[in-house]
Parts: structure tokens; C-alpha cells; sequence
């Protein structure tokens, strides 16, 4: 399955490691050392000229990439728990 994560983007959500709001993100020292270290590093992708609201964070065949988003942390976490009980159901019928 993929989650769609704004613009035209969409991540595999097996490769999802961990979805950040921006907000929060923004008040932990740790967090803000951490996409700073990214950025430095040339890991950050950003998908959209839009404020970012979230940090998707995905391993790429064993490179972590930060992707920022335009979209709301918990509305892409809505999304992926809607594809999960699409699976559910999905897997039920094939039984």
C-alpha cells in the first residue's frame, strides 16, 4: 500500500518509519537538531512550496529520508489506519 503525503508524492508505507508534526517537532530541541543534521546532510526532500506540517521519515533501501509535508501529521495517520482496515477487509473477503 502507499500513502499519499501531498503534491503528487506517495510513500510506500512499508518504508514509513515515522510521521512528526511540524509543530512538535519544532519545540524539541532533539527533533530540531535532528532535521537540522538532515538538511545539512542532503537528506531532506521537500515535495511542495507549502508550509510543512509534518515529517515523514522513510528508509529508502537503508537511507532515511525526511520528507516535509503540507499535509496535517494526523490526517496522514488517519490515512493510514484507513488503509489498514481497507486490508483488513480486504483479507477477509479472500478467505
Amino acid at each position: 500500500m502507499f500513502l499519499h503525503i501531498g503534491a503528487d508524492k506517495e510513500i510506500l508505507v512499508k518504508n514509513i518509519v515515522s510521521i512528526l508534526s511540524m509543530t512538535y517537532a519544532a519545540q524539541s530541541e532533539i527533533t530540531k537538531e535532528f532535521i537540522k543534521m538532515a538538511e545539512d546532510d542532503g537528506f531532506v526532500k521537500r515535495i511542495s512550496d507549502d508550509e510543512a506540517k509534518s515529517v515523514v521519515v522513510v528508509d529508502e533501501n537503508g537511507q532515511y529520508y525526511l520528507y516535509f509535508s503540507p499535509i496535517n501529521s494526523v490526517t496522514l495517520q488517519n490515512r493510514l489506519y484507513a488503509n489498514d482496515q481497507i486490508n483488513l477487509l480486504s483479507n477477509k473477503h479472500m478467505m
